[in-house]
């Protein structure tokens, strides 16, 4: 980023420059290096232990159309459902605005750095509605799970739950995402 920045000043300080253009460079600087800082932190999410969780279930989940972001989201929605969002708001770097414009921004601009896909945006309409399904059907949360082994005095009808219900919302997923890719 320094030398990015460097090279925009020699720039910005090149004698005769009228001040339009100078604001171009600076706001051209701005930009560039807020994209590489971006660029930097996803890398080092990647990096991290919660990266590497996500990129381990990701190839359960990428026939859904989930990259190893909504994965990780889902996993931490496993304590209540309302966390998928806020943890899709720390992955994706939606910024501290204090609303949601900043988080949907991200999302619909997020794109596929790597991989056959790459390029291609991460949140298709059937993607999204892919997963709005998954959450609405998966494992519910941990107090339900308490709940249910309390009442049944079983942790068999506790696990059966979690099971059933994860299983239920990766087969709707899956159907959907993949008969609307025949289509869409």
């Amino acid at each position: 980023t320094q030398i990015i920045a460097a090279s925009f000043d020699s720039r910005i300080n090149t004698p005769g420059l009228d001040e339009a253009a100078v604001e171009t460079l600076q706001s051209e600087k701005t930009m560039a290096v807020d994209s590489i800082m971006r660029m930097m932190e996803s890398k080092q999410q990647e990096l991290s232990f919660i990266g590497m969780i996500g990129q381990f279930i990701e190839p359960v989940m990428r026939p859904l159309g989930f990259d190893w972001k909504m994965s990780v989201s889902l996993i931490a929605g496993a304590a209540a459902k309302e966390v998928v969002v806020s943890t899709m708001g720390v992955l994706y770097e939606a910024g501290s605005s204090g609303d949601n414009s900043g988080l949907v921004h991200r999302i619909q601009q997020q794109t596929y750095t790597e991989g056959p896909r790459k390029g291609e945006y991460v949140f298709t309409p059937l993607v999204a509605f892919s997963f709005m399904v998954f959450v609405l059907i998966y494992f519910p949360c941990v107090a339900v799970i308490a709940a249910v082994r309390k009442e049944s005095g079983q942790w068999k009808w506790a696990i059966f739950v979690a099971a059933y219900t994860t299983i239920l919302a990766w087969v709707m997923a899956f159907a959907i995402y993949q008969l609307g890719s025949l289509f869409y």
